[in-house]
């Protein structure tokens, strides 16, 4: 799977973990204005956690003579040829482009409903009211806000003047700023349900921040509750807007009658950083040990050869062309290798004697990277080495058979 389809999968479990807290403790609160910080926040920490891994790479514990077999094993080449095997099904590619048409229909879906607001909002008379913009219609419309702009029909601002009032506090929260924000995320997420889910739950909690300040400003609960339940059933056309009409009327009267939520539940809310830190450290375990199990390695380089102390070895990753370091192979590196550990050597001289094995990828750049040593000698000579290897300047890649450049892992011994 390539990297930025695994990034959108472990950033989906994420937010997925995230909401599912939010769900289930958050939304229980009346701490509005709090769990719409946290939310937000919550979810763009999510974009962010997969990049950061909790558990250490750490090399399978094998001898030195295990090391040695491995790292003079190679992997076949690949058939060429007309007996070529058929190349794989690219399900990277087919995944890829499944979700680049996902997210681009959901945000034809947004585009849409901003393009229906815009048409309304032209034929409109504004005027500034109360710190906002007032568009009165003569068209008999569900009242909606947007922005600034609060858009009403002639008759609910006859009728039910409060209406007016419950879409002001939505201009003054900032409601739309949080839709805008989420959009990005829903974008990226939107094979997630829980991620469409959440997005109602944020417009219910506008609605229940809404309502609190229209109680708040003098206006009778009981008379606003009953304009409620008798404006509950209207037409939704505009998905990003805030509107009065709200389907889970009975979940905003159930909220206005609940009592305060108590201080101390804000603490409850630490509770998704630990289970955030579990999820890390089992969604992102240690890698896979490069170099592969002694039987494996056996099976693979075949009968075992001859002794050769000075010889260097190595293993290949990936099929096709093998990285070359200025013009050579590993012996060259090798080489270069022994040079840049002359004065070490002069200095350890008579006083120790054994390898150093030494594990290290060439990028597809060429760049050497995740130097590792995998049998010891003492820490100041181990440390010695992989300086020495993290300072090569680069190989000249390797490719695999369809000209792709590739990574490949190589294991030299260095010997005191």
């Amino acid at each position: 799977m390539s990297a930025f389809l695994l990034y959108i999968v472990r950033g989906g479990f994420y937010l997925g973990l995230f909401y599912a807290f939010f769900l289930l403790v958050m939304r229980r609160t009346k701490f509005y204005r709090l769990n719409r910080v946290l939310l937000l926040a919550g979810s763009y920490l999510c974009l962010l956690l997969p990049a950061f891994r909790l558990r250490t790479v750490e090399a399978a514990a094998v001898s030195v003579r295990d090391l040695e077999v491995i790292a003079t094993g190679v992997a076949p080449a690949a058939p060429a040829g007309p007996a070529a095997a058929p190349s794989a099904f690219p399900w990277d590619e087919v995944l890829l482009a499944l979700y680049i048409a996902g997210a681009l229909v959901t945000l034809v879906l947004y585009l849409v409903s901003v393009v229906k607001m815009a048409r309304l909002m032209r034929v409109g008379r504004t005027e500034e009211r109360c710190g906002c913009r007032f568009m009165l219609l003569e068209a008999d419309i569900p009242s909606f806000s947007w922005g600034r702009t609060v858009v009403m029909g002639r008759r609910d601002l006859e009728e039910n003047p409060v209406i007016f009032t419950h879409e002001l506090m939505h201009v003054r929260c900032g409601h739309t700023r949080d839709l805008v924000l989420l959009l990005p995320v829903q974008l990226l997420f939107w094979w997630n349900p829980l991620v469409w889910i959440t997005r109602e739950e944020l417009r219910l909690l506008h609605e229940y921040e809404a309502d609190e300040g229209v109680i708040r400003s003098g206006i009778d609960a009981a008379r606003y509750q009953l304009l409620l339940v008798r404006k509950a059933v209207g037409e939704h056309r505009f998905v990003l807007a805030s509107e009065f009409q709200h389907l889970q009327v009975k979940n905003r009267v159930e909220m206005m009658l609940k009592p305060a939520s108590a201080h101390w539940w804000r603490w409850s809310y630490l509770m998704i950083v630990p289970v955030l830190g579990v999820f890390m450290f089992f969604c992102n375990p240690a890698r896979a040990t490069v170099l592969p199990a002694a039987d494996e390695a056996r099976d693979l380089a075949g009968p075992e050869p001859e002794a050769e102390p000075d010889r260097p070895a190595f293993t290949i990753r990936g099929f096709g062309r093998m990285p070359s370091f200025d013009g050579g192979d590993t012996g060259a590196f090798a080489q270069w290798v022994e040079g840049q550990l002359q004065d070490v050597r002069q200095g350890v001289r008579g006083s120790v004697q054994g390898k150093v094995f030494v594990q290290f990828v060439v990028d597809g750049d060429g760049a050497v990277r995740d130097v590792q040593v995998m049998s010891g000698l003492r820490p100041d000579l181990d440390e010695a080495v992989v300086r020495a290897v993290s300072s090569a300047p680069r190989w000249e890649p390797g490719y695999a058979p369809d000209g792709e450049p590739v990574s490949v892992t190589f294991a030299i011994p260095v010997t005191f």
